[in-house]
């Protein structure tokens, strides 16, 4: 009785850990995979998108543009942006449009130098924000 014991538990260990759900996007080359199910993501909040993403986000910030409100992710740093810097795969940038506008972001109010970075109390702030779209856009190889 003590083997079957045993035996089960760690057979139910080993099925849990290897059922672990991997997240969606492991590199930036698979960014393109938020865009092609983005109807999973729909009237969903902005973290579940985020929660997918395993790449760090290096820049991320709100925009309120010509009546829609959405959040601009990068995977490459504002230096490496304005040095034409990077990995070509990391030069891709994710857009996710979200209904409620406008999106307070006050670059002016964020510390200097990181006003173009994206924080946990960012996630906190904005991450029950309703998506609606998402945009990915690669640039041009040269």
């Amino acid at each position: 009785m003590k083997n079957i014991l045993k035996t089960f538990a760690i057979l139910f260990l080993l099925v849990n850990t290897s059922c672990k759900a991997q997240q969606m996007v492991q590199t930036t080359k698979d960014v393109y995979k938020l865009k092609e199910l983005q109807k999973q993501f729909f009237n969903k909040p902005l973290e579940n998108v985020l929660k997918e993403i395993k790449p760090e986000i290096k820049m991320g910030y709100g925009n309120n543009d010509e009546g829609h409100s959405y959040f601009t992710f990068k995977f490459i740093t504002p230096e490496q942006v304005k040095r034409n810097e990077g990995d070509e795969d990391d030069r891709v940038s994710l857009y996710v449009y979200v209904k409620e506008a406008p999106i307070d972001w006050n670059f002016e109010k964020r510390p200097k130098g990181k006003e173009l970075l994206l924080t946990k109390e960012d996630i906190q702030k904005y991450g029950n924000l309703t998506v609606i779209r998402i945009k990915v856009i690669q640039p041009i190889k040269e």
